[in-house]
């Protein structure tokens, strides 16, 4: 055996070694997460719940749902939170007011398919809970972000929701919004704007899409957080300058005041509102709005 052979040699056991080592390693991970996942559905009773999905995640059916079963060209809107399977921290959730929307297609790919295997078959309002070992979810890298740790198998909650139109999800948004807080608002039937009058003011100018109004208003978002004022009488405008939702002041008279609650589709829409300056956003897309609004003066 010639040194160029020796050497191609040990190079060739060098890297089976250390393949084989890698190897190892990964099906230690896979042994490791599903031996954890085992013990916890043990210690919580689940096993009569919680399914093998065949890949090494484990779920369990909550709701089926109604209606059509989910295909991949359809848009789901969802909340879903995501805790550590060993301490319950919580690492990722959405927020009240903020579910996510997606093809279902695009939505059945998270985690490696994870979440396509546990909602297959399903209809529109379902839920699940789905256990993803590590190696299916952030792996050993985590995500620092997030502050996920190496390694961390997680406890997951899928809720999808039954409705298919920006307009409705909007409509649910501020239902749970007032009844949380215990706002008693009035509906616009024509815009599913909801409104609180707490001075109706003095008739006098009909106001119309052209009337130069001064306003004074404060812009919330249902969080609470305030993303814009004018309180000192200076603002001036007309409804065509300003967003679709405020068009129902025309249905008011100069000196009132009120609180509007307005669906995303008839304030920034998808698009959302960045500061045209920096960039940055002021308003997300999709984000119902929550105005506190006073006409000032309205001139013909």
């Amino acid at each position: 055996m010639n040194n160029f052979t020796k050497i191609s040699l040990a190079a060739l056991l060098l890297a089976t070694t250390i393949f084989s080592s890698c190897k190892k390693e990964y099906e230690t991970i896979e042994s490791v997460d599903e031996a954890t996942i085992q013990a916890y559905i043990k210690a919580n009773n689940l096993g009569s719940v919680m399914k093998p999905d065949g890949a090494g995640s484990y779920y369990q059916i909550i709701d089926g749902g109604s209606g059509d079963v989910f295909a991949n060209k359809d848009s789901v809107f969802f909340s879903y939170q995501e805790k550590s399977i060993t301490d319950a921290t919580v690492y990722n959730s959405t927020s009240t007011y903020a579910v996510s929307g997606t093809y279902y297609g695009y939505m059945s790919n998270t985690f490696n398919g994870t979440w396509g295997k546990a909602l297959n078959g399903l209809k529109y309002g379902a839920k699940v809970r789905i256990l993803v070992p590590s190696h299916l979810a952030y792996g050993k890298n985590g995500y620092a972000a997030l502050n996920v740790p190496s390694n961390a198998i997680l406890d997951t909650y899928i809720n999808t929701l039954t409705f298919r139109k920006q307009w409705q999800l909007d409509d649910y948004y501020i239902q749970t919004y007032l009844t949380a807080n215990k706002i008693t608002a009035t509906k616009d039937p024509a815009t599913g704007i909801y409104y609180v009058v707490t001075s109706a003011g003095t008739p006098g100018t009909v106001i119309n899409d052209q009337t130069t109004l001064v306003i004074k208003y404060t812009g919330r978002f249902l969080s609470g957080t305030s993303f814009d004022s004018s309180t000192d009488g200076t603002f001036s405008t007309t409804l065509n300058n300003v967003i679709k939702g405020w068009g129902i002041l025309k249905n008011f008279a100069p000196g009132a005041k009120v609180r509007l609650f307005i669906p995303s589709v008839l304030a920034y829409g998808p698009a959302g509102s960045s500061d045209s300056s920096t960039g940055l956003v002021v308003i997300p897309a999709n984000t119902t709005l929550d105005f506190d609004i006073e006409i000032v003066s309205a001139t013909n």
